[in-house]
Formats: C-alpha cells, structure tokens, sequence
C-alpha cells in the first residue's frame, strides 16, 4: 500500500477509534444515569403514604379496599334494598356478569343491567343510585363483597367490626353463577346463636329476595407530598410532569 494511502487509512482508523470511544463513554453515562434516576424514582414512591385507611368514611361510603397504588373501594353506609332479586331468572347473559374478581363489579352491573330486562334488579338499583353526590355505583362482585364482610363487616378480620352496620342477612354480589342462580354471601352472623353459615358465600336462586349494598371506586388521597413536589399519589407528578 503507498505511503499516502496507508496514512489516510491510519487517519480514518484513529478518528473511527475515538468516536467508539466516546459513544461507550456515553452509553456508559446514559446507563449510570439511568440507573441513579430509577433509585430516586423508587425512593419517591416508597415514601408516598395515603391519608385514608380501611373503615375510613370516604367519599360518600365507608373504605373496605386499598389495592396499595391509590386506588380503593368504599361501601355505602346503609343498604340500598331489603326488597330485590338478582333478575335474569333463568336466563344465561351469555358470559356477562361473570367476574369474581376484585375489580369485576363494575362491569359485572354494566353486564345485568344491560342484559337483564326490566328496573327492580339489585344491579339496577346500585346503577341508578346518587348518594353522597356520586352516581358511579355498583353491584360487588363475589370478591369484592367478601372483602365488604371481611373488613368493614361482622367477619371482624382488621379488629374493626361491623363498622358498615350490615344486617343480619344474605346479600347480593352481582356474579352470575348459572341461569337460575347468582353469588350471594350470608352475613348472618348469631343470628339465632347457633347459626353455622355465617360468612358463607352461597349462591341464591336470581328471584329470591335478600339485601343489596352498593360500592363504588375511590381515588385515594396522598398522605404527604412533600417530597419533591409530589403532587400526585397515584402517578407520582415531579413539576407538573408525570
């Protein structure tokens, strides 16, 4: 190779060589940023606290559920109906109204009251409920009533009793169980003293008549936003930016 020739190579080699260089320094800077930002991030969201705690009253009812991320669950302070069925009786909604889970309620009620004809079910009372000026109620699911019994209920798990004043009764969750039957839960407990079903969850014929106690979805509150200008509990807001 001529001299010039192999000179220009060497040039162009030793410029290619710093430009590698300078891009893994930065790559190496952007990764020890990157790494440093999510520490401070964690530590930001692990000192976030909220203000309410389970069987605080809250938004128009009484809180029975914190997933933990500012989300929560509040239960009407008294019952909605002593007097309605489930509906639908005998009458499959054809994979509607078949969340247990504890988030399924809403869309459960959304389900009945879409597919079940006629005003007196107990979906359609939490749906058409205003109370506390709210009107997004609805219908527990299976577990979310189970929660409603455990924590604010005569299930007494958190020490805190039936802070919720539900009465010695079976009550309507709103997940269908088959055509003729949906999810209920018995909360009568010593009631007469030697009653053994308390806490149950049993399914009921849809046309029987037993209690309904409406729910709704609650944004919790930050306990302290202090640090850094936290704004926001639930999406953690630095300056106006999430």
């Amino acid at each position: 190779m001529p001299v010039k020739q192999l000179l220009i190579f060497c040039i162009i080699a030793s410029v290619l060589r710093q430009i590698l260089f300078i891009n893994y320094y930065l790559l190496s800077m952007k990764s020890i940023f990157l790494r440093y930002c999510t520490l401070i991030f964690l530590f930001f969201i692990a000192s976030i606290t909220y203000a309410q705690t389970i069987g605080d009253t809250f938004q128009g009812g009484i809180l029975f559920y914190d997933n933990g991320n500012g989300i929560g669950l509040v239960a009407a302070t008294s019952d909605q109906s002593t007097t309605n069925s489930w509906g639908c009786y005998g009458t499959d909604l054809n994979g509607g109204a078949s969340g247990f889970n504890i988030g399924t309620g809403n869309q459960n009620t959304i389900d009945i009251v879409t597919l079940c004809a006629g005003s007196s079910t107990a979906a359609d009372v939490c749906s058409n409920l205003i109370l506390g000026g709210y009107s997004d109620w609805f219908l527990p699911s299976k577990d979310e009533l189970n929660l409603m019994y455990q924590n604010i209920g005569q299930g007494n798990s958190l020490g805190l009793g039936n802070v919720a004043n539900f009465s010695q009764n079976g009550y309507w969750s709103s997940t269908q169980y088959n055509v003729s039957q949906a999810w209920g839960q018995d909360f009568a407990c010593g009631n007469p003293g030697s009653y053994t079903a308390c806490g149950n969850q049993i399914t009921y014929e849809k046309d029987e008549i037993i209690y309904t106690r409406a729910i709704r979805q609650v944004q919790l509150t930050c306990n302290d936003t202090s640090y850094s200008n936290v704004t926001s509990c639930d999406s953690v807001v630095w300056n106006g930016t999430t």
